[in-house]
């Protein structure tokens, strides 16, 4: 079986900007009731014009690799989940291991949208068990804000800012990742997508005037994928791991929507209690979104020794992905 890997510590990071409800009613035609009611957010956070993604992450990072005990320099491996990458080249997890003094770490980009971080996780678990590394760092860092069309009331009401965190390394039998999994389905690709900026449409005038770099979703098509996709991966992991729904202590589902949250904690059994929602005060910050409720959930006590807890996400691509860990 090999070694067990666990989260050793946790971090995250958030822009001081902060856009409310109120501040969007003065950009675009919404109001903080459709808001409320469609989503649940109340405020996300915004990046200066001067901030970028890397920043966040190396954030996180650094407060991550301080509460595991450890130096940056003990990380061997170091991946950064993101879909607003500083630039195109290097990778931010290369731009992260300068930054934070990572000299022994291999640096990478892992780009999986919202389910981005339980890629990295679900790829070192592996890593840990076969003993390819010892320390790894997992960092879910996103500034969306700037990649968001403040015309289009349906998609810039939901996207925030932030960076979360969290160092994985090998832990007694018993504990650390029960079970992981991820998946995904590029037939569902317009559903949550933007076009522009790559090899296909290039960065042209035309695209643009087309504002083709933005995000463009298809929201009522991707809610039904969205919770049939994070209820039937969850499933799969506790049926893995060997437990039942009753036994879990906490969800920390990716902070979409409320409705798919509360979509999928009915299709599970979970009670509202046992579900953790953080969605109010920032938004989905994509792949940033679970490393962040992780680590408020410890530092808050929610999530303390012998806690058995059920990750999972869903984001575009479409991508999708379940994790269950016993801390």
């Amino acid at each position: 079986m090999g070694q067990n890997a666990g989260i050793l510590g946790t971090g995250h990071s958030y822009p001081e900007g902060i856009l409310t409800n109120a501040d969007l009613e003065k950009m675009v035609e919404t109001s903080d009731e459709w808001i409320t009611t469609r989503t649940g957010i109340k405020q996300r956070h915004k990046a200066a014009d001067n901030e970028y993604t890397s920043q966040f992450g190396s954030r996180a990072a650094l407060q991550a690799i301080e509460r595991a005990g450890l130096k940056p320099e003990d990380i061997d491996v170091l991946v950064c989940a993101t879909t607003t990458p500083d630039q195109i080249l290097p990778s931010t997890g290369a731009l992260i291991q300068a930054e934070i003094g990572a000299v022994n770490a291999a640096g990478m980009d892992v780009f999986a949208a919202c389910s981005g971080f339980l890629y990295g996780l679900t790829m070192v678990e592996s890593m840990i068990r076969t003993g390819q590394a010892k320390y790894v760092l997992v960092v879910g860092a996103e500034v969306l804000t700037k990649y968001v069309d403040y015309t289009d009331r349906g998609t810039c009401v939901i996207f925030g800012d932030g960076a979360g965190a969290a160092v994985l390394g090998p832990v007694e039998e018993g504990k650390g990742i029960l079970a992981t999994k991820i998946k995904s389905d590029g037939r569902y690709a317009e559903q949550l997508y933007s076009p522009g900026g790559g090899t296909k449409l290039g960065l042209t005038h035309e695209s643009i005037d087309n504002r083709d770099c933005f995000f463009k979703m298809k929201g009522n098509e991707l809610f039904k994928v969205a919770v049939r996709s994070m209820a039937e991966i969850s499933t799969e992991m506790l049926e893995k791991a060997g437990v039942s729904a009753d036994e879990v202590d906490l969800v920390i589902p990716h902070q979409a929507n409320q409705r798919i949250t509360d979509a999928v904690a009915a299709r599970l059994s979970v009670p509202e209690e046992k579900v953790f929602s953080n969605i109010a005060e920032h938004g989905n910050t994509s792949s940033a979104s679970i490393p962040i409720a992780m680590d408020e959930c410890i530092q808050s006590g929610r999530i303390r020794e012998g806690s058995l807890v059920l990750l999972t996400a869903f984001g575009g691509g479409v991508t999708w992905g379940g994790t269950v860990i016993r801390f």
